[in-house]
């Protein structure tokens, strides 16, 4: 019965405890909302717009996304409610948040299908998945970014080729092109990396797999001699004599003075650094 007794107290003092915390948490609301109401009582649409670009320029983007957030609720239906609703997708865009990024600039196109900037929508969530997995170093020291997580830059082609389709004659195509063309580059190699590590791990038709799919799917890739040097040795371990003889001479046709080996290629200090602590192992 004792037992049972100190069984209700417990529950019943943890139910004041969180019903203490749901009030302390709703009277800070309260109190953050009252302080933003105070400090924007007497901002114009002009004003919301000058200070939030203030802050863009100082690289504050979260203070920047405040104010557009508060500039959409105030001027819901001002003459530049759409460019704010771009402005806000670059904001997020540039603090790093880049589902909120893309859910914007994609909003933006829903409700604006014929503002003559919905291209650069398109452009902007290229830009966000172009970007996805990049970190405060690999902006600042050399990176393979060819290892790093592609799924990013698969959707980054597809923002890309929707903007090339649906308008050609956009300022942002030349630039999407070349970036799709680093991008593809990317995923070539990322599959040559992939055959690399089949063939340490023994698993020589998988290797073989990756490599075919590199030449079949970037054919004009740097990545393509790289993948004939996978695909002949994965046909060498698997005794295809044949085979590999076949792409040893496409190799040898293509380049007579072929790439250094992918190890010797990437034998940076950072790789070096990389395989002596043993991360990727």
């Amino acid at each position: 019965m004792r037992l049972i007794l100190n069984k209700i107290l417990f529950i019943c003092c943890l139910c004041l405890i969180l019903t203490g915390c749901s009030t302390f948490k709703d009277l800070f609301s309260r109190d953050s909302k009252a302080a933003d109401d105070a400090e924007y009582a007497e901002w114009t649409a002009e004003k919301f717009r000058t200070e939030a670009k203030k802050e863009v320029e100082k690289s504050n983007y979260e203070k920047a996304i405040k104010h557009y957030q508060a500039l959409e609720t105030r001027y819901p239906f001002g003459a530049e409610s759409a460019q704010t609703e771009l402005d806000i997708a670059y904001a997020y865009f540039k603090n790093n948040e880049p589902e909120s990024a893309i859910a914007a600039a994609d909003r933006f196109i829903k409700i604006n299908p014929r503002n003559s900037a919905v291209d650069y929508a398109f452009y902007l969530k290229g830009l966000v998945n172009y970007n996805r997995g990049i970190s405060f170093v690999d902006r600042f020291l050399p990176t393979d970014t060819s290892q790093r997580e592609t799924s990013g830059a698969s959707d980054a082609i597809k923002n890309f080729e929707d903007l090339i389709q649906r308008f050609p004659n956009s300022k942002y195509i030349a630039d999407s092109r070349l970036r799709m063309i680093a991008l593809k580059n990317n995923l070539a190699m990322h599959e040559v990396h992939i055959a690399r590590y089949y063939i340490k791990r023994h698993e020589y038709v998988a290797a073989a797999n990756r490599a075919t799919t590199v030449i079949e799917k970037y054919p004009r890739t740097p990545a393509i001699p790289y993948a004939l040097l996978a695909l002949n040795e994965a046909y060498a371990y698997l005794n295809q004599a044949e085979l590999a003889s076949d792409i040893k001479r496409v190799y040898d046709l293509n380049f007579p003075n072929g790439p250094v080996i992918l190890e010797q290629a990437t034998s940076t200090f950072s790789h070096k650094v990389w395989d002596f602590i043993g991360l990727d192992k």
